[in-house]
């Protein structure tokens, strides 16, 4: 029920739909209990031969047509709000969800797959449509027919009514216990559909490289063994489904079976007349109808409640990393950045800095260097506030970063990943996304100094060009550079490049660095590379060792140390 009632809560804003769709359901209730009524005053007009019979026939049949006049136009209305409803409702709670997804940190995405995370959005949500247009509403139409034949029953014949009565238990001792088997079931299937969305999701994604390694006949028993996990478990609850669902409909014909005996013993002995027989019987059958509905009705809720509760398990995740009741946002930032004495590790893992201690003010550019894994990206993510360090904190122009807001932070700094991604829509689109209101000269500008002006002309549409799902019209040099003009029209005081030109050849990397050199005037650069030419320039370069910062200096300074940069050097790569 507290899930119910939360999903209610979320609800609330259709509430006034929903309000119109219970009054359309009250007088359809009500519409469902005069028919036997007006039936049985037909009947003991005609037993007690009645001499004006035909008049008030007709007059009866008027009424009851009009009855169905409006329970038509109920129905009508009732339907289409209470689907308004649920489908604006299922609506709101995917974008929610999704909302949700973007403020969480991105250590909640280390060991989540996106085929998950969108089966609890487009799935999951939409077995809610079923509880708010059906279950809800048919639930609350069933219980008030179910209340509402009950006292016309005692109000008909007492006893008959108590005979009605007896198979209830068993029936509420049946619903608790399909209830409390078959929820399992459903959300077990829920998560099987996950599990097959996110390997699909995985092998779409991949279909070059299952091609290349030949895999098509594992990834395709892979998908089939998951698909068929998904029917096993489906098939689970159906069973339990097809035990329920009869034995529910075989107590309530024996109701009526032990009724009909005994009303017929009643009428035999003359204590009950006829038309009140069939009257009884008529309200007997609606009696018994709202059970077998409820029964329906039961499952349905199990399999909505089953997807709310993944839904809710989302919703209930708290970002690790979010803005402070007291932050701030930072106006006209500077770009002079410290990391003062900053350790950082991922959750218990062993330490992946340590101590680490630099400035970079204005204007500088600071290239970090050194093997993979020690550290660079981890540095890049921290001052972009992805994570928090563990110790010691980062200064943005004074501030904590952790007393800013998220936004004004983003909103500083221009970021090229070595990870690029790029989004399934035009080439203006992709250049444009961190300033979506960049003008087309803008646009074109910053491509030029990114070195990407030349071949996007040649492409089909040129600048409208649709690239595909990341990008994958363009060649990696091209995506690369995309991706810095990209970054170049977003014009902020704080730019990193991560792995910037390590897709394009060394041409092309020399005529972008050239136009970097402007771009990097009078901003904060924080450069990695592998290649000696990107950090040559750089004002001060630090190399990382095992967390650490194990030299820093300007590129002359540290190949007159002959430490590990002048290794490097020779090798005019950073491993």
């Amino acid at each position: 029920m507290n899930v119910i009632f939360r999903l209610l809560k979320e609800a609330r804003k259709y509430w006034w739909m929903i309000g119109i769709t219970m009054l359309c359901i009250i007088i359809l209730t009500a519409s469902q209990l005069v028919t036997p009524y007006i039936v049985s005053k037909l009947t003991g007009l005609v037993e007690n031969k009645a001499p004006d019979l035909g008049e008030k026939a007709i007059r009866l049949a008027v009424i009851l047509g009009v009855i169905y006049i409006i329970q038509s136009a109920a129905q009508g209305f009732r339907s289409y709000l209470a689907h308004k409803a649920a489908w604006n409702f299922v609506s709101d709670m995917r974008v929610k969800l999704y909302n949700h997804y973007q403020n969480l940190s991105i250590d909640f995405y280390h060991d989540k797959q996106i085929g998950q995370l969108m089966s609890r959005i487009l799935s999951d949500t939409t077995n809610l449509e079923v509880l708010i247009a059906h279950a809800v509403p048919d639930l609350i139409v069933n219980v008030l027919l179910f209340a509402g034949v009950a006292v016309l029953l005692f109000m008909i014949e007492f006893k008959l009514a108590l005979m009605s009565l007896i198979v209830l238990p068993f029936l509420a001792v049946s619903s608790r216990w399909f209830a409390k088997k078959v929820r399992p079931r459903f959300r077990e299937g829920q998560q099987i559909v996950g599990d097959l969305s996110a390997e699909l999701q995985d092998n779409l994604s991949g279909i070059k490289e299952i091609k290349l390694f030949n895999q098509q006949k594992k990834e395709y028993r892979d998908v089939k063994k998951n698909s068929e996990k998904h029917v096993d478990a489906l098939l689970a609850a159906l069973k339990l489904g097809a035990v329920y669902h009869p034995g529910i409909q075989f107590l309530g014909n024996m109701g009526t079976v032990f009724v009909i005996g005994y009303g017929g013993y009643l009428a035999a002995s003359g204590r009950v007349s006829l038309s009140v027989i069939i009257a009884f019987i008529m309200y007997l059958g609606i009696f018994y109808q709202p059970i077998s509905v409820l029964a329906r009705i039961n499952e349905d809720i199990q399999n909505a409640l089953a997807g709310a509760e993944r839904i809710f398990e989302m919703l209930d995740t708290p970002p690790s990393v979010r803005n402070e009741p007291d932050a701030y946002p930072l106006k006209q930032p500077e770009g002079n950045l410290v990391f003062d004495h900053v350790s950082f590790q991922y959750n218990d893992s062993t330490e992946v800095l340590k101590n680490i201690h630099f400035t970079a003010m204005k204007g500088q550019i600071i290239a970090l260097v050194g093997q993979t894994g020690v550290g660079k990206t981890t540095i890049v993510s921290l001052l972009g506030r992805f994570y928090d360090p563990v110790s010691g904190r980062i200064l943005l122009d004074g501030h904590d970063l952790r007393t800013l807001t998220l936004e004004s932070l983003h909103d500083s700094m221009s970021i090229v990943l070595q990870d690029i991604f790029l989004f399934n829509g035009t080439v203006e689109d992709n250049i444009c996304y961190g300033d979506p209101h960049a003008t087309k000269e803008q646009i074109e500008e910053a491509a030029r100094l990114a070195h990407a002006h030349e071949f996007i002309i040649r492409l089909e549409n040129g600048y409208d060009t649709y690239i595909g799902e990341r990008g994958t019209k363009l060649s990696g040099g091209q995506k690369q550079r995309l991706s810095i003009a990209r970054a170049i029209l977003r014009n902020r005081p704080i730019l990193v490049l991560d792995e910037a030109t390590s897709a394009v050849d060394v041409e092309t990397e020399q005529l972008i660095q050239e136009a970097m050199d402007k771009v990097m005037e009078n901003r904060t650069t924080i450069i990695i590379a592998h290649r000696l030419s990107t950090v040559k320039k750089a004002d001060n370069i630090i190399v990382l060792e095992n967390g650490e910062i194990a030299e820093s200096g300007t590129h002359d300074q540290l190949i007159a140390n002959g430490g590990i940069y002048a290794m490097y050097n020779q090798a005019q790569i950073f491993a």
